[in-house]
């Protein structure tokens, strides 16, 4: 079975023009008799609540946070991307599209990728209406800086709180809706459960996080933005509450799972420290705009940075990729510093970290420009290190932060089930195999202001789309369903923490699908993830009560749903032979050790349909064509 991507014909400028100008549209007066479900209060659900309540339909947005402030975007720091060219250095939005297929691996649609940059300047516009803080130049223009994979300044930033500002933004148009009671908003609550009704998506059930209630609510059209599944590693960046769950439950509905191996390592995290840490800090990719990465040029070089001369440090990203030097893409960035590592030359007590040094930049700008321009992340990092990255080199190493792959959308961004919509990272549609920095917020924002909005009113419009209560038998079904699993976890009664599982996965994942994947590795992690997921359901305790506040019960249903994704992502690494982005399997590299893709072989999109319960899940194929941009060995030498 081949996908149909459903993305117009004509010139890459004009496909997203032409949609618009097809897709059916419905009236002011008919938007108020339509009823749809928004999953998630990030960016992506935010501004979509936020867009189709301003339209006139009757919004339910539902979010795990108690409040959509704390949906886990406001922890993104750099900024976010736009092609509007206001340093006149030869940006546009061809070559935002150009840098976004290249730094993909050349592993995403042209119609989508070209779209996102085609919206992006009309995000910025938006923000700035809503009265988001951008930095500005001393002149009042707004100020950009520079991120990984361009060589250009197109991103627009708040100081380390872009995420932050923008989402203060997305929550006061949300907020308006809410006051407005064209939004009605459920906090704390958990989606468990995709309901369907021949054959469309008509609604969902989530469990009420504070009470433990099982609730079923009835749409015409379901949304999902709830972001993506790199916590299945344990350790990462994302919010701890940051899961899988509704995608897989979706993806159980009949939604295939498109590209999950494609995961974003990110190479400037604060290090890992200890067996009892729980999460990682990311430390912006912004700084290696005026931070200089450097290991010592000899093994086992414990002297103190000062210590150590110009004449034997290793600029390694410099000396390798002259031409973007330090601002090389996440993906080339992070294997490079786990090379330097392995090689013996890796910095601190445990030998897994690089240094990201500020010297020369505050020795040519002075520190109180760049306090202006990273002060919150210094404070940041000194807070959690107890050192002073003004006097001492800050210390990195790679860590999980973004999930490329997700749920399977059209250009329309509508999933294999009819009526369910999936947007931001929550899908796979615009990023390819590796992400560039500040494209995050853009797609964001992009799908929920800018895209959603057109195509589910097409979706809408169509018709034949009667009325359901949550009385139908497919509501009591799923709703039986999401019962019967909490009764399950909480009758096991073993002597096992749902953390001590998700610890021992985690490591798993990430030592053999991780930044670095070998086929011993992966056919390894693939013997052992059933064998942790049968002792997960023999021996795990969850105390507690089901009709309570109960976060042990929250955690052990994300942890189950992570024992059963991890096996698909590490069955999508083994089907792709070749290395792309964020995916590097190791017998597939050029001389010079970087990523070697097969295009005659794997230049498609790989989408999984589940099955059935241990059943081998079915592997289809959408092709990727590209007409605009030339297939290329990608390099940044």
């Amino acid at each position: 079975m081949e996908l149909n991507g459903n993305v117009p014909d004509g010139p890459v400028n004009e496909k997203w023009d032409r949609r618009k100008s097809e897709l059916k549209l419905v009236n002011p007066a008919n938007k108020r008799k339509f009823t749809i479900i928004v999953v998630g209060t990030g960016l992506a659900g935010g501004s979509a609540s936020a867009s189709l309540a301003e339209l006139g339909y009757n919004v339910k947005t539902f979010c795990i946070q108690d409040s959509p402030r704390r949906a886990h975007s406001i922890a993104a720091q750099g900024g976010i991307n736009a092609a509007k060219n206001y340093p006149n250095d030869g940006d546009s939005v061809w070559r935002l599209f150009y840098d976004t297929v290249k730094g993909g691996d050349f592993r995403a649609r042209e119609g989508n990728v070209y779209r996102l940059a085609q919206v992006s300047n009309a995000i910025i516009d938006h923000c700035v209406a809503q009265g988001v803080p951008f930095a500005r130049e001393y002149g009042g223009l707004l100020a950009n800086r520079s991120f990984g994979g361009a060589q250009v300044s197109r991103t627009f930033y708040a100081r380390g709180q872009t995420g932050q500002q923008l989402l203060l933004g997305c929550y006061s148009a949300l907020m308006r809706q809410v006051a407005a009671k064209k939004v009605t908003l459920f906090p704390r609550r958990e989606m468990l459960e995709l309901v369907m009704v021949d054959g469309k998506a008509r609604g969902i059930v989530a469990r009420n996080l504070i009470t433990g209630e099982i609730e079923s609510h009835e749409a015409h059209a379901v949304v999902l933005a709830t972001g993506g599944y790199g916590n299945v590693f344990y350790l990462s960046t994302n919010a701890m509450a940051s899961n899988v769950t509704a995608a897989w439950r979706c993806h159980k509905k009949g939604a295939f799972f498109a590209n999950p191996c494609f995961t974003q390592i990110h190479p400037t995290c604060i290090p890992v420290h200890g067996d009892s840490q729980s999460k990682l800090t990311l430390m912006s990719e912004s700084l290696r705009n005026d931070g200089r990465v450097w290991v010592p040029k000899n093994k086992g070089d414990k002297r103190a940075p000062s210590d150590i001369p110009e004449s034997e440090r290793d600029y390694y990203l410099e000396r390798k990729y002259p031409s973007f030097g330090n601002l090389v893409p996440r993906d080339v960035a992070s294997r490079n510093a786990k090379a330097v590592c392995d090689e013996g030359r890796g910095v601190g007590a445990t030998g897994l970290a690089v240094y990201l040094d500020f010297a020369d930049a505050i020795k040519r700008d002075g520190k109180d420009t760049i306090a202006k321009k990273y002060g919150n992340l210094f404070a940041m990092y000194e807070k959690i290190t107890a050192q002073d990255p003004y006097q001492v080199p800050m210390m990195i190493y790679p860590a999980i932060h973004y999930t490329m792959g997700g749920l399977w959308v059209d250009y329309n961004l509508m999933s294999t089930v009819d009526g369910l919509f999936v947007i931001g990272e929550a899908n796979f549609s615009d990023h390819g195999a590796n992400r560039l920095g500040a494209s995050a917020l853009m797609q964001g924002l992009a799908d929920g202001y800018f895209v959603l909005p057109y195509t589910i009113g097409g979706y809408l419009g169509q018709g034949g789309l009667g009325e359901v209560s949550t009385g139908h038998q497919a509501f009591v079904d799923a709703a039986k369903q999401a019962r019967d699993q909490t009764d399950r976890l909480l009758s096991i009664r073993g002597k096992r923490t749902v953390d001590d599982f998700h610890r021992e996965l985690g490591k798993l994942m990430w030592d053999n699908c991780g930044m670095g994947r070998t086929d011993e590795g992966l056919a390894a992690a693939k013997e052992r993830i059933p064998q942790i997921r049968a002792e997960f359901w023999e021996s795990v305790r969850v105390p507690g009560e089901g009709l309570d506040l109960n976060a042990s019960l929250e955690k052990a249903g994300r942890v189950a749903d992570f024992l059963e994704f991890a096996e698909l992502m590490v069955d999508d690494a083994l089907a792709r032979r070749e290395s792309c982005g964020g995916h590097f399997n190791e017998a597939f590299q050029t001389p010079e050790n970087e990523a070697l893709r097969d295009d005659e072989n794997f230049c498609h999109v790989a989408a999984w349909e589940y099955k059935g319960e241990n059943a081998p899940e079915e592997r289809h194929q959408e092709p990727l064509t590209f007409e605009n941009v030339k297939l290329s060995q990608r390099s940044y030498k």
